[in-house]
């Protein structure tokens, strides 16, 4: 429930103000200095230099709405779905401002009265009520794009130019996407793996939905790398999609009967943390105390949950024994291999994660670090607003690319699936100077762990 401390006493005669007086937090919109702090941090105004696209200008729309100085109209509503959520803003913001929570109630709101087409009814239904929450549509959806991968149709739509037929942004996407599975990690691995030598702690490990089905070699070899570093590592099968794709999208409800699941699942096993190795999960993963503040049932157990949330990076940098890295490439008479990072915004600047993934990088021996120029700015991924927003996330992308292509890198690490797609996007369509490769961090940690006998 938001807070209703100051409120205006108002009942407003349009639908989506009255919601908004309802569900906003009052005094996280007066918190607001108008200082300005978050305008260079925030990535939609630095594109648009408009004072609606940025976190001041949105929150000011935010409370003259709720104070009845303006009606939510279409321009309201389109200027927050602007925001990519990259919650840059907040670090920035010398008041503490939430943005982010603000930024969820106010979408919650607009989804509550949102009219949508046919066709948008019919894939917001399919994605959220029908394949997200449960694993075997998930693992049936990993089956058809192995499929369509394995069996020669993707080069028939390719060589046919069928890829032509859909929006460009998704095409690039599409072809870039990587080996699909219906076979997630606890196929492959079971639902416990042991640590190596005295084990350091219990770890429930959080698999992710589409991150189990993309990129399972990814999660296969979070395990792995954790078992190296000393943890007994725990994947309950009863885990479900974190809820991060629908608290961006306005289904509060839905993401808090998916966290209720997951609390449920994991205190169970009494886990000493929970690892995330996506920074969008971890991001929700952290904050289910404030997702589930209202709910009596599960405000404790919420931030029991929320108070063992790490990602794979830090818990291993932090708690683990870090295991040594060896640059494969390497030879006596080999050059340094240089290799960069773009953080995933989730993870620095909710998670404040991003010193743990450049530990890690710097230990791997014969590797140059190079630090990006904007690396803390959001690549334009942002869940699926490379999709809906592809103007935008694209213009970002190319700024991003630029400074990617400064490094010189002949990796570009990240710590996020979307991110990740992002990146290989961007490099398949920039074309960087020196050939250059992404990569989750986890995976290249992985490729070039020294295993001891």
């Amino acid at each position: 429930m938001a807070n209703t401390t100051g409120k205006p006493a108002i009942e407003h005669s349009n639908p989506l103000a009255q919601t908004l007086l309802e569900k906003l937090d009052y005094d996280q919109l007066t918190n607001c200095m108008r200082c300005g702090f978050c305008l260079p941090a925030c990535p939609t105004f630095r594109e648009t230099g408009m004072e609606p696209a940025s976190p001041r200008g949105r929150i000011a729309m935010m409370k003259a709405a709720v104070d009845g100085l303006m009606v939510p109209d279409q321009q309201f509503q389109d200027q927050m779905n602007l925001c990519l959520g990259c919650r840059a803003c907040e670090p920035a913001c010398p008041a503490d401002v939430k943005y982010g929570q603000l930024i969820e109630q106010t979408r919650e709101a607009i989804e509550e009265h949102a009219t949508h087409s046919l066709p948008i009814k019919v894939v917001r239904k399919t994605v959220f009520k029908k394949v997200f929450p449960k694993r075997s549509k998930l693992k049936l959806l990993g089956g058809t794009l192995a499929f369509y991968q394995k069996s020669g149709l993707q080069k028939v739509a390719h060589s046919t130019g069928a890829m032509k037929l859909f929006p460009k942004h998704l095409a690039e996407i599409e072809s870039i996407m990587p080996s699909a599975s219906s076979k997630g990690v606890v196929d492959r691995l079971g639902t416990f793996y042991p640590g190596k030598g005295e084990a350091i702690a219990k770890v429930g490990m959080f698999r992710g939905c589409i991150m189990d089905v993309m990129f399972t070699d990814t999660n296969v070899n979070t395990v792995e790398l954790l078992s190296a570093a000393g943890f007994d590592v725990y994947i309950p099968d009863g885990q479900v999609c974190c809820g991060a794709l629908y608290a961006h999208s306005g289904e509060m409800n839905d993401a808090r009967q998916l966290a209720a699941v997951n609390i449920d699942t994991f205190k169970q096993l009494g886990v000493d943390y929970v690892v995330s190795n996506a920074g969008g999960c971890g991001a929700l993963l952290v904050e289910y105390d404030h997702l589930m503040q209202d709910d009596e049932k599960y405000r404790e157990s919420a931030k029991w949950f929320a108070s063992r949330v790490i990602d794979v990076s830090a818990l291993i940098v932090e708690k683990g024994r870090v295991p040594k890295f060896a640059q494969k490439e390497s030879s006596p008479q080999a050059e340094k291999i240089k290799v960069t990072y773009q953080d995933s915004c989730h993870l620095r600047n909710v998670m404040k994660g991003s010193s743990a993934p450049r530990t890690l990088m710097k230990q791997v021996a014969n590797t140059d670090y190079i630090e990006m120029v904007e690396s803390d700015r959001c690549c334009g991924s942002a869940g699926i607003y490379n999709i809906v927003q592809p103007e935008m996330a694209g213009s970002i992308l190319e700024h991003k690319m630029e400074h990617a292509n400064n490094t010189q890198a002949s990796y570009m690490l990240t710590s996020n699936p979307g991110c990740l797609l992002q990146m290989k996007v961007g490099i398949e369509k920039h074309q960087p100077d020196q050939p250059m490769k992404a990569m989750h961090i986890v995976d290249f940690l992985h490729d070039r762990m020294i295993v001891s006998e």
